[in-house]
């Protein structure tokens, strides 16, 4: 096929899908689809249809960290068994608490619940597998060489098949479900903030002190008030010629004290991380769970592009792993 035809069956086939005329059909369910169901087709450019799936679902996903590092440094086998590993330990606890394994790709596992019991579901697995990680896994590694993250998410997917159809031995990977919708994002990036250690950074930090007139009782009282050093140098003025001074602007000023301060760059974030949507349906699906009566979850300070709303989290395991 010329470059010329190649391009004009590609603008064809954009036409079609992109038109009008072509109909894509939504079913709702609350099961998680599988690859070979029925209602989830390719677009169909003869019939100009394509029929999709709509789940309410909870989206987990667990990431190993610093993978690329380890690759690096760790030998070739080394690397196969540690995959190896993960990933089986990781899909066996997704079925343990009856989730769907519908992505694995390289380090991350993305795991689906069909909608009954979806919440207490997500974060019992969270839990196992967190538990798994720190010692099952992590017990054949140096200590803190091997770590992990994860996110869960809640809300509506939709399930399609998108590319082409293809035969021979590369058609299993044109088989592959794609899963569109907002929790599997926000899910991914609860996964990149999850099991972080804090940032700090030292900085100095001005007193200043002011002598300020109190109008009730005719005396001054001593006031003060915290600036950063840039701020306190851009209210400084030059008096200029004879005596080229440096004066404060405010004529109450009287002295400045410098202090050591320590400031949060970025806060510790704990290995399993949820939206608050998760936490308060989990709260609400299992009210005299351990986790809520011992309070091992607590919101955690950290900020995640496009999810509105608290993030909670902690460092739970099942004691039987210990």
């Amino acid at each position: 096929m010329s470059m010329a035809a190649f391009r004009d069956s590609l603008i064809q086939e954009a036409e079609t899908i992109l038109g009008k005329d072509f109909t894509v059909e939504v079913t709702a369910t609350k099961i998680v689809p599988h690859s070979g169901d029925s209602k989830i087709t390719f677009p169909n450019l003869d019939e100009k249809r394509q029929l999709c799936k709509l789940v309410d679902t909870c989206v987990l996903y667990i990431d190993m960290r610093r993978s690329t590092e380890l690759s690096l440094r760790l030998k070739p086998q080394t690397v196969a068994k540690l995959y190896s590993t993960f990933v089986r330990c990781m899909t066996r606890c997704a079925r343990y608490y009856k989730g769907h394994v519908r992505g694995i790709i390289g380090d991350r596992v993305m795991v689906l619940f069909d909608e009954e019991d979806a919440f207490s579901n997500a974060v019992n697995c969270a839990v196992l597998m967190n538990s798994v990680a720190k010692y099952v896994i992590n017990k054949h590694f140096a200590s803190g060489e091997v770590t992990f993250g994860l996110g869960i998410d809640s809300g509506k997917m939709l399930v399609t098949k998108t590319g082409i159809r293809k035969n021979g031995v590369d058609q299993s990977n044109y088989r592959n479900l794609v899963w569109l919708g907002k929790p599997a994002n926000l899910a991914s990036k609860l996964t990149d903030a999850a099991n972080k250690a804090g940032e700090y950074s030292s900085l100095k930090k001005l007193l200043i002190v002011y002598e300020r007139p109190n109008l009730f009782t005719g005396k001054t009282d001593w006031m003060s008030e915290w600036e950063w050093p840039h701020e306190f140098v851009q209210k400084l003025t030059d008096t200029g010629y004879p005596s080229y001074q440096l004066r404060y602007q405010d004529p109450e000023y009287r002295a400045v004290y410098v202090h050591d301060t320590t400031e949060t760059v970025r806060p510790y974030a704990p290995p399993i991380l949820m939206s608050s949507r998760v936490w308060q349906a989990f709260k609400a699906s299992a009210p005299s769970d351990t986790i809520i009566s011992k309070g091992m979850v607590s919101e955690v300070a950290v900020v995640v592009p496009g999810l509105s709303g608290k993030v909670f989290g902690g460092d739970i395991v099942f004691p039987l792993f210990k």
